[in-house]
């Protein structure tokens, strides 16, 4: 493909083909991926289309929602509060934000929060998108929301509303929204291009994004989803459907009054070379600068959470906020987090190879955690890294 542009450094060439071969065989549209290694960018590529319906190029500044990727730089935030000693990982929810223990939720911990064991991963009522994105709605919603099981017993995938409860966990410790706090104590100390609310002098920069399908390669072989997963996507009234559905209807995620309201879960923005920093702050040093001390780095890293999901029905793993390698992740190897966006876009950082990756795309496919261009991309890496 000739639009590619960008570079790899040498022993990296791999990961240009694999990027290559997303747009002429796995139906990208638009798209960018950086890796970084010990800190260095050794990857920053971009091809394509800015929208994905378009024909203007994607530029070397062209950002793109991050759907669930975006927890993984919210999580961040509470992290580092704790890394300060501003946040108890053990206390309670209900002792930094006394309205959350309503309806029986009195003992569910912070750290229940993060490793999606809070046991509200959907809302009686469902929120309009102006709710949703109005900073208010969805905090007041999860603190009077009934628990779906016991907290801390089990764990369900908080699709939306983990958005909701970070960011009001946040603002009660901090003083400053989650978004406010990322800006101004990630975002802008690293040079990282990601926001979590979209400044109005960027919006140029975000391309539209869509649905597009994966193309049917010769000899491929269709792989169906067990019958309880699709049952459960398939039935309206199944937890897994009311998760996906705590925002009722869809938002539109090319609405500027969307990309503009500060959603920690799903409502992100990022280049990829943004979010690869991130990450490769979290593990070392970029530029001089280090968000997560060693201690931090494996708190994130550590298992928390593992086996059913009662929202995604398969087994799944997190750490504090992260989703950590197994079956079902796309990540590198058994020492990395980070967290996939539903659609395509991925982060995540290996402290082992010392690789810190980001992806991000204008066209979205159908899966959560398991989206192929992506795969291609790390199975690129390992291929360069000799794993």
């Amino acid at each position: 493909m000739s639009d590619v542009q960008g570079s790899v450094d040498p022993g990296y060439e791999a990961v240009r083909d694999a990027f290559v071969r997303n747009f002429t065989h796995l139906g990208d549209r638009g798209a960018a991926v950086a890796v970084y290694r010990d800190g260095k960018k050794v990857v920053d590529l971009w091809g394509g289309t800015k929208d994905v319906d378009g024909q203007a190029p994607w530029a070397v500044d062209t950002a793109q929602i991050l759907r669930s990727a975006t927890k993984g730089i919210a999580t961040a935030v509470p992290l580092l509060l704790h890394q300060r000693g501003q946040l108890d990982l053990d206390a309670p929810v209900a002792t930094y934000w006394p309205e959350f223990k309503a309806k029986g939720k009195e003992r569910t911990l912070v750290r229940h929060l993060l490793s999606h064991r809070a046991a509200v991963p959907a809302l009686d009522r469902p929120l309009t998108p102006a709710e949703a994105a109005d900073g208010e709605s969805g905090p007041a919603a999860v603190a009077a929301q009934a628990p779906f099981w016991e907290p801390g017993t089990e764990h369900g995938y908080h699709a939306q509303t983990f958005g909701w409860l970070l960011g009001e966990l946040v603002r009660r410790v901090s003083g400053r929204t989650l978004g406010r706090w990322v800006a101004e104590e990630i975002a802008r100390p690293l040079g990282a291009d990601l926001w979590i609310g979209m400044p109005q002098e960027e919006t140029g920069r975000v391309g539209r994004v869509g649905k597009v399908e994966a193309p049917r390669l010769p000899g491929a072989i269709t792989l169906r989803p067990k019958r309880a997963v699709s049952a459960a996507y398939d039935d309206p009234d199944s937890l897994t459907r009311r998760a996906f559905g705590a925002i009722d209807p869809l938002p539109d995620q090319n609405d500027p009054a969307y990309r503009a309201a500060e959603l920690p879960a799903a409502g992100g923005i990022s280049t990829a070379r943004g979010l690869a920093r991130f990450y490769a702050a979290t593990i070392g040093e970029v530029d001089g600068r280090r968000l997560f001390a060693p201690a931090t780095v494996a708190l994130a890293r550590t298992e928390e959470s593992a086996g059913p999901d009662r929202v995604l029905v398969v087994n799944t793993r997190f750490g504090l906020g992260y989703m950590l390698h197994g079956p079902a992740s796309p990540l590198l190897g058994p020492s990395s987090f980070g967290h996939p966006g539903s659609g395509g876009s991925l982060g995540f950082a290996d402290p082992e190879s010392g690789i810190a990756f980001g992806y991000v795309t204008n066209g979205h496919q159908k899966g959560v955690t398991a989206d192929p261009r992506a795969q291609a991309l790390v199975r690129a890496i390992r291929e360069a890294i000799g794993q």
